[in-house]
């Protein structure tokens, strides 16, 4: 049965079907970007497996089917990733829900600390769950406001620009959103950054990634 995204509703016997499924899909979507390493594929599946498994119960996110799964969230997630600078950094995610984009982000780039800040209860323990795998990767289970620490990059999205907008101020030196393409117009006349020209992403959606540094 299709999905809202035109691909079918997620439905395999087995998780290592799920997984070749996911694998190919996610392959023949971003290997035009990057192409992906065996090591990377993997752990991406094993995080998609668990949020295929958890968003049939408490609801990570609405998008269920494949496609949209894969393009949404995992594939503009890796793009954001490798537009980050080269270097060992500290990155914070406020409102990364399942972990979108910082688990991708943290997998894709190993070489980064990557703390993932989610106020809701459940989420966050899906998220502690799903990263125990990754040593890079830490979980603040709370409100983004009592997030703490020094951060090169913040990073979001989904999650509107005035909720976020005082703790880039306080925690980061440089943002990355995934955003609306007006969305990203309103944000660049903020002058508490400055803006890069925002960047079309390659699937036909009206997403672009907007990336600043702070200016005070």
């Amino acid at each position: 049965m299709p999905g809202p995204g035109g691909g079918d509703i997620v439905s395999s016997d087995t998780p290592e079907g799920a997984c070749r499924e996911f694998s190919r899909a996610l392959r023949q979507h971003f290997n035009t970007v990057r192409p992906l390493s065996d090591r990377e594929v993997a752990l991406l599946c094993q995080h998609y497996l668990l949020f295929d498994r958890w968003n049939r119960v408490i609801n990570l996110s609405s998008v269920r089917d494949l496609a949209g799964v894969v393009l949404r969230h995992y594939c503009e997630s890796l793009y954001l990733a490798t537009h980050l600078p080269q270097g060992g950094l500290r990155i914070v995610d406020l409102g990364t829900g399942a972990g979108f984009p910082g688990v991708p982000v943290a997998i894709l780039r190993p070489d980064c600390e990557v703390l993932l800040a989610e106020g809701h209860q459940r989420k966050a323990a899906f998220l502690k769950e799903a990263t125990r795998r990754l040593p890079n990767v830490s979980v603040f289970a709370g409100r983004v406001q009592g997030a703490e620490g020094s951060f090169d990059w913040m990073i979001s999205r989904a999650v509107a620009w005035r909720k976020v907008r005082e703790e880039f101020l306080r925690l980061a030196n440089c943002v990355a959103l995934l955003v609306s393409q007006p969305d990203a117009d309103a944000i660049r006349r903020d002058a508490v950054a400055h803006w890069e020209v925002p960047l079309r992403l390659p699937w036909g959606r009206h997403q672009v990634l907007l990336c600043g540094e702070r200016s005070t």
